[in-house]
């Protein structure tokens, strides 16, 4: 999914956290203390399971996420979450420990690790192919309120106007930020922000603010 070759994008896509961007409630379902793999990236939570799972939980995002914020972010969206939870720290610490691949180009920052040679190739750990999520977002919102107050933070922070706005989340209630002008997406239960969804809410965003039509004294 190239952005680059979208004729139009909103200049603000935010997105929830909670079943939105990954698969669980963070203040109820991950238990503090995190632990990031150091061979792999992988983070882990502190659980013995929950919901029938056994062992820690993996804390990651749903599939198609990373490329979707990768591709924001190349394209030069402006990348928001808005999150009610009331876990802040525990949010923070997740999008600070979750790694997203960095493409062609691999980042060197605070990376320790060296290359090292797997049957005469060169491969690179995942420290320097890798960047942590929170540095794919201009803007975080996370704490717990109205969304509708998200939003008018993010107004007033990026000077956007809300028509310029797109945001992704699972819950019904939270459609009332369609009363600022913000468009809604309903992310359906279980399902998280996918590639065809996405694509479904820029059209609905380009549905409802059409491109102007040239006038004749434009031509």
């Amino acid at each position: 999914m190239d952005l680059k070759m979208t004729m139009r994008l909103p200049k603000l896509i935010a997105f929830d956290l909670d079943y939105t961007l990954w698969d669980f409630w963070v203040d109820t379902h991950i238990e503090p203390p995190l632990h990031q793999d150091p061979k792999t990236g992988v983070v882990y939570d502190n659980s013995t399971g929950y919901y029938g799972r056994e062992g820690p939980s993996t804390v990651e995002f749903y599939g198609d996420v990373p490329g979707i914020l990768k591709n924001l972010r190349d394209a030069g969206v402006t990348i928001a979450a808005c999150s009610r939870t009331s876990a802040i720290k525990l949010a923070m610490e997740a999008l600070k420990l979750i790694r997203i691949p960095n493409g062609t180009e691999a980042s060197t920052e605070n990376s320790t690790n060296t290359p090292t040679e797997n049957n005469g190739d060169v491969s690179q750990s995942w420290t320097t192919t890798t960047s942590p999520a929170v540095k794919f977002f201009d803007q975080l919102e996370i704490y717990p309120t109205d969304k509708t107050v998200h939003f008018k933070e993010l107004h007033k922070k990026t000077g956007l106007p809300y028509s310029e706005m797109l945001f992704f989340d699972d819950e019904r209630r939270n459609r009332n930020v369609e009363k600022l002008g913000v468009t809604f997406i309903l992310v359906p239960e279980g399902r998280g922000v996918d590639n065809k969804l996405f694509k479904d809410g820029l059209r609905e965003w380009r549905k409802r603010h059409p491109e102007p039509t040239p006038s004749a004294s434009d031509a």
